[in-house]
């Protein structure tokens, strides 16, 4: 037998008591370290003086973005 708590006038056991001790934590604390997702940092604009020499800039980062990840793995 367990005991038992009146809580909100319903008998309560104190096993389920420590479970929901337990949850509570352990919920808590994987929400608390997860921390917020990673936001992605906007570019500046491109000042380019014509659309050829801004399509030149804009492939020119993509190239070196996909460099970049290549280098990691």
């Amino acid at each position: 037998m367990t005991a038992t708590y009146t809580i909100f006038g319903r008998q309560v056991g104190s096993h389920h008591l420590a479970m929901l001790t337990l949850g509570t934590m352990f919920g808590g604390t994987y929400l608390a370290m997860s921390g917020p997702k990673k936001a992605t940092t906007p570019t500046p604009p491109i000042n380019a003086s014509s659309s050829d020499e801004e399509g030149f800039i804009k492939k020119f980062m993509e190239n070196a973005e996909a460099d970049e990840k290549k280098a990691k793995q």
